[in-house]
């Protein structure tokens, strides 16, 4: 017997796919598109976002192609407050945050599944590119596409409701599968970037919210070279768009090193300064199974891997993790996942709070 599904339909050509496949298969499928935003646009911006007035008519289209209900649930206030005010706090605090994560997080996997559970669905299923057997996630075949990382906070209960059905495809597969499905969206541009900041302007967007006050850019010395209209405009291994007013003496490019948003200081220097194998974590979610020999960890979305070790520190309830690299990474920057992988399997997640 098949189960009952809710596809999460975003509009674009993977969930499409993913839905038609669960279809397929022989389950009892109910399309769903999430209203992300409170005053959504007509159209999409290029190739941005993916909370548009098209974007519902797109998912809609493919749902009646599928032959499959569809509803549109409103989820725009618990995503301004999970997502979009979190994003907000911790730019505010000197973090890098990741909002794909945190949707997956609080929304794709928290109120979506707790109400698709509430409703008697069997699992939640999306167009998200990873491998999902037996409850334990890994990458996708596609390399360049693994959404892995990002569905790396997941917990063990939440992936077990859970169903992606592209994990063993390449984005060129799908595409070309959606077209003989006759689905509109097969050629429709991939939505990237960050959904709620249509014009990709995040430093426009954080101080809207946050305002402008000027400090200090300073180097290594504590000598200042430049400034700024907000330590939340930057993030840690940035290199464009900071404005100092002479080189290095070396003449080299300068990268963002630290950010206190307290005394509004960024502090820059050389990308050697930005080299760390030691990253402090917070406390970690365990989704996988036990970790072997072949341990890596991955630092940002789509970002290099790096074979590691790790251990939990603190008490067993609160505490948090520490791994150390086998090669010094740069750019890692607190707020974002450390994801550790088994090979291809993820094994668990911890958010950075420090790397030295």
């Amino acid at each position: 017997m098949g189960l009952r599904v809710l596809a999460a339909m975003s509009g674009g050509v993977d969930s499409a796919v993913a839905a038609a496949r669960i279809a397929e298969a022989g389950h009892d499928v109910t399309g769903v598109h999430l209203a992300l935003s409170a005053n959504p646009q007509s159209h999409r911006t290029g190739a941005r976002g993916c909370c548009t007035i098209e974007d519902s008519r797109d998912a809609r289209r493919a749902a009646d192609v599928i032959g499959i209900p569809f509803y549109i649930w409103d989820m725009a206030e618990r995503f301004q407050r999970d997502v979009v005010e979190d994003f907000v706090a911790e730019y505010a605090a000197g973090r890098t945050p990741n909002p794909c994560l945190r949707c997956n997080e609080k929304i794709k996997f928290s109120a979506v599944l707790d109400r698709a559970l509430a409703l008697g669905f069997d699992a939640v299923a999306t167009g998200h590119h990873a491998k999902l057997v037996d409850g334990v996630l890994s990458r996708s075949v596609d390399q360049g596409k693994d959404q892995s990382y990002v569905l790396g906070v997941l917990t063990r209960e939440q992936l077990s409701h859970a169903i992606f059905p592209l994990g063993g495809s390449t984005k060129a597969e799908v595409r070309e599968e959606a077209a003989r499905r006759g689905l509109t969206v097969a050629d429709k541009p991939d939505s990237h970037d960050i959904c709620f900041i249509a014009d990709g302007d995040t430093r426009g967007f954080l101080a809207k919210r946050l305002g402008s006050a000027e400090g200090p850019i300073v180097d290594q010395g504590g000598e200042v070279v430049g400034s700024h209209q907000g330590a939340h405009g930057f993030t840690i291994g940035q290199r464009k768009g900071l404005h100092i007013d002479r080189p290095a003496p070396d003449g080299r490019p300068r990268y963002v090193l630290s950010i206190e948003p307290v005394s509004n200081t960024v502090t820059v220097g050389p990308r050697s300064a930005l080299e760390v194998t030691s990253i402090t974590c917070g406390t970690p979610v365990w989704n996988g199974p036990s970790a072997s020999d072949d341990l890596t960890v991955q630092l940002r979305a789509h970002g290099e891997v790096y074979a590691c070790r790790f251990e939990e520190i603190g008490e067993h309830l609160a505490g948090g993790l520490r791994i150390e690299l086998d090669r010094p990474a740069t750019g890692v920057a607190a707020g974002q996942a450390a994801v550790l992988y088994s090979g291809d399997t993820v094994i668990g997640s911890a958010t950075i709070v420090s790397a030295s």
